[in-house]
């Protein structure tokens, strides 16, 4: 880009203002001279632009007012914020209709650029005001971005809320599921407490008596070995239901 393109070579701007700009647009500002107040402001950024596209608005000392992206007139300035409200008003809709939380992250994602930049506009337009204090038109646009620069950040604190609130709730329903899974893995240790005794004597003895004890018509080692197994299943499950000290 050369430097002769960045302000309208039909503008006949003082020659410091020129001096003063480089190859690109560089930061929103405002620059005085014999007079006259060049205002440089961003269009409305887009997150995957690194490059800021600039626009221009010139006040010669009569108030005659002219804008590189619009007809010119005093109207220029409102015309530059109004569409920065009109994609805050998107971004307002898509914040009450988002339902999970990568819908809030792409309006974050968003807003983090435009919200720096209405704060970048508010300051240059606060420089021009302090720069031609008597002139009205120079309030009512910092007044409008101030407002505009307000309401992105009232949006990205209701879009961090409503993320917030995904998280947390999220959060809360895997604790619930957890807390479901760690009471059915404790049931189901309670439940292999009461076989394993039974199991172990019975791996041990074996369930035929083949030992000399099935002579008996009453095979009472049977209930015995059944018993004694759930006396220590019961013992057991008394220590697994001891809650921590």
């Amino acid at each position: 880009m050369q430097e002769s393109s960045l302000v309208p070579g039909a503008w006949n701007v003082p020659a410091e203002f020129r001096d003063r700009l480089g190859k690109q647009v560089g930061r929103q500002r405002t620059m005085v001279a014999e007079g006259h107040l060049l205002i440089i402001l961003h269009a409305p950024p887009d997150p995957e632009d690194s490059y800021r596209k600039g626009r221009f608005f010139w006040r010669e000392p009569d108030s005659t007012w002219h804008a590189s992206d619009f007809k010119g007139g005093p109207d220029a300035l409102n015309q530059h914020l109004d569409e920065y409200q009109q994609l805050l008003e998107d971004f307002d809709e898509k914040v009450d209709q988002a339902t999970s939380s990568l819908d809030y992250l792409e309006v974050l994602n968003h807003l983090g650029p435009v919200y720096r930049a209405l704060c970048h506009t508010t300051q240059a337009l606060q420089t021009a005001r302090e720069a031609i204090p008597k002139d009205k038109l120079l309030i009512d646009y910092r007044d409008n971005a101030y407002r505009l620069e307000r309401t992105a950040e009232l949006l990205i604190a209701d879009a961090k809320n409503a993320l917030e609130y995904i998280v947390a709730k999220q959060a809360e329903e895997q604790a619930r599921v957890s807390a479901r899974i760690e009471l059915s893995s404790h049931r189901l240790n309670l439940l292999i407490a009461y076989f394993f005794p039974i199991a172990t004597l019975s791996t041990i003895f074996g369930t035929n008596f083949r030992h000399g004890y099935e002579q008996y018509l009453i095979p009472y080692p049977f209930w015995i070995m059944v018993a004694t197994g759930l006396g220590l299943a019961f013992v057991i499950h008394l220590f697994l239901k001891r809650g921590p000290r």
